[in-house]
Parts: C-alpha cells; structure tokens; sequence
C-alpha cells in the first residue's frame, strides 16, 4: 500500500509539472525557502550537465508548483568546479559561508566526488552525490554524511560481467581512462571476470588521460594483442574518437565489446551512424521504457524542455526528488536529522523504486543493459533489461569490510 500512494503522488506530481511547465516561480523570502547548493563541472562536461541541470530544474519547478517542501520554496544554486578538486572545495565553501545553503549536491567526475566527500566528512555538511561513480565514495573513503545516488562502477561492471562470461571469450583486451573511476571499474571487471571464468586472459591494457586519448595509438595496440573481446570504459569525447578510430581499422569487426555507459543518449547524441552495432552496454533506452512513472516523467520534461531526456535528465530529476523525500522526512533540513532520514529512504524515481541503503549510502537506483543498433541513422539501445542495483550489491557484512566506520 504504501508504495502504492507514493506511485499516486509521484504521476500526480508529475502532471502538475506537464500542466504548469514554463510557470515562473514567485520570489520568496529568504526564511521561506530551501536552498541546494550544485556543483559540478559544467563547461568541462557539457553534454552530459546541460540534460543533468535541466532534470534539476523541472524536479524544482515541480515541488515548488506543488507548495514547497514543509511549506518553503526550493532554490537550486549552481556553481561550476573547472573539473578540478581543488577548485570544488573552494566553491563548496563559498556556497555555505556565503550562500548558506542547507544541503550540498551534484559532482560528476569520480576525483571532485571524492573532494566533495572528503568535505563533507570534514565539514558535518550533508552531500548527496549525484553522479560520481566511484566506489570509494561509499565504501573506503565512504562517510556518515555522504550519499550517493548513481548506480556506482561496481554496480554497473557486475551487470556487465554477467553478460560478458555468456560470450565465452578467453582473451579480453581492456581500454579506459585513468583515473578513480575507470581503475576502479578495470579492477572490478578483472576480479570478477576471473572468478566467473578462471580461465580468462587480459592480453593488454590501454590507460588513457581523461579527455586527451590518442585514439589511434589505443586502437592499434588493441589491434596488435589480437583479443578475443574488449571491455570498454571510455566515455564522452574520448569515446567518440575512439569508435570512430575503431570502426576506420576494423577493429570492432566480428569482436565482441562490452562497454560501461555507452548506451546513455548522451553520447548516442554524438555518435549517430557511426554507432557500432552490438556492442553490450549500459544505458538508457529513452524512447521505448513504456512504465507509468517514466512516461510521466517524460512528458513532463518533453513540454519543459521541448526536447527528450537524457540519462543525466534522470539524474538531476531523482537526486532534487531524494533531497525532497528526506527533507520531508527529516521534517528539517539540519544535518544529522537529514542522515538519519536517508538511511532507508525510499522514492520513486523513472526508473522505478528506489532505496538509499543504511549500511553504505549507495542508492538501489540500477540500469538498463543491452545492445547497441543504428536505427534510420542513429544509435539505439535494444534487447535491452533493466537491472535493478539492489541485486548488484554486496552484502551487509561485506560492506562491513569494506566500509571504515563513520
């Protein structure tokens, strides 16, 4: 029953946003409202955020046509972190000495993620994590004042790994970025890869700087090891020139890829018809998810934004949602009445149920899994399941181990 009447308020809410989208909120005085303090790197990764902030805006826009929360309006501050951790501090605390906003959100490169939990920890300032993907954010640098929505590296490797043992190929060549997040991923990928398949071989591993790939040198090294398959974990523009590389050489040619993100709109956007075909991934298959709280959602945003959302779109959305759903609960925005209502904290988000866990702060939010295909000229996911996270956790005693306490 009770999820029931939170799937009610959530498609009620939701059709209050579609019927009053491109309202203006009234001004509020500044005792009437809430205030979100965001950061996250916007100029550096504007095709993921431009979606990411406008999910934001129309969650916003929905709460505050529907009254506020506990009476008070919601204002969403935005800061930009230049992609740099240093510089992420220094908004954080402009943001609470200066703007004094109740709560700090957002981050999307794993190294700001971990700056901005490190601050919280050291500040007693809550911060929900909207994108990062690293799991040290919730297990060894992991805190009492953090948590994190996203479906983390770990979360979203085991999905693949699952898929990735049915192709029975021995030989795995593997490509990624290097820094946190995509070590973090290769060493989730190779642990559990050889304890499904002990047999299996990694014959080359090719680390790139964040956004500066050479594309053609990463290409032919993976081309001269021979593997029989390739696990992927670049992402936006590093990506991009990577197929494009890949599909010049042949490289993709009657060798499976399995492939962290790469169904996501974001980057489908940009790769068109040079999406390579059958590519396992994760993703979102936007335009063919046909559940009520996901069609809500999208049509709200499509009468917004006159657009489709993208994966970030989702994001955005569910993490003003969490923030809501716990400042209800809490019944006040201080810190520690804050923690102790997300640990358990349930919402409905487009993707479904979801739940903050209490033992690690990692939300059960999961992810759609599938293949890659070009439709009339663009990139779609299909075959495609949703993968719910709370099955892709470890357990509360391993997480015992894996998480100091805080």
């Amino acid at each position: 029953m009770k999820t029931l009447l939170v799937r009610r308020a959530w498609l009620a809410g939701a059709a209050l946003a579609l019927a009053g989208a491109g309202l203006a909120t009234p001004a509020a005085h500044a005792q009437d409202v809430i205030k979100i303090g965001e950061i996250n790197s916007y100029k550096n990764q504007p095709a993921f955020l431009e979606a990411y902030k406008r999910g934001m805006e129309l969650a916003v826009d929905e709460v505050n046509a529907g009254g506020g929360v506990n009476g008070k309006k919601l204002v969403l501050i935005t800061r930009d972190d230049n992609a740099n951790p240093g510089d992420t501090v220094r908004v954080a605390e402009e943001l609470i000495s200066r703007e004094k906003v109740d709560v700090l959100a957002g981050g999307f490169l794993s190294n700001t993620g971990m700056a901005l939990t490190d601050f919280a920890k050291q500040r007693k300032f809550f911060y929900l994590a909207t994108e990062p993907l690293t799991d040290k954010m919730v297990w060894s640098s992991g805190n009492a004042y953090t948590f994190r929505l996203r479906p983390s590296t770990y979360m979203q490797v085991s999905m693949l790994v699952e898929e990735a043992v049915k192709l029975k190929k021995k030989r795995w060549a593997i490509v990624y970025p290097n820094y946190e997040y995509g070590q973090s991923s290769i060493a989730t990928f190779k642990a559990k890869m050889k304890a499904a398949q002990p047999d299996v071989e990694f014959v080359t591993e090719q680390a790139t700087v964040l956004g500066k790939v050479d594309a053609g040198s990463v290409v032919q090294a993976l081309a001269d090891a021979k593997p029989d398959a390739i696990f992927n974990v670049l992402f936006a523009t590093d990506l991009t020139k990577f197929v494009r590389e890949g599909n010049t050489r042949g490289l993709f040619k009657d060798r499976p890829v399995v492939s962290v993100l790469s169904g996501e709109p974001e980057y489908l956007d940009t790769l068109k018809n040079e999406t390579p075909d059958g590519w396992i991934v994760t993703g979102y298959p936007v335009h063919t998810i046909n559940t009520p709280e996901h069609k809500a959602f999208f049509l709200a945003y499509q009468a917004r934004f006159k657009d489709y959302p993208r994966q970030g779109s989702v994001v955005g959305y569910t993490g003003i949602k969490s923030l809501v759903a716990g400042i209800k609960l809490a019944g006040s925005t201080d810190t520690e009445k804050l923690v102790k209502a997300f640990e358990g904290l349930q919402l409905l988000s487009p993707f479904g149920m979801i739940t903050y866990r209490a033992q690690d702060h990692q939300s059960t939010m999961g992810a759609y899994v599938g293949r890659l295909k070009k439709v009339k000229g663009k990139g779609e996911m299909v075959d495609y399941v949703y993968r719910d996270g709370k099955n892709y956790l470890p357990s509360d005693e391993e997480v015992k181990k894996l998480r100091p306490a805080s």
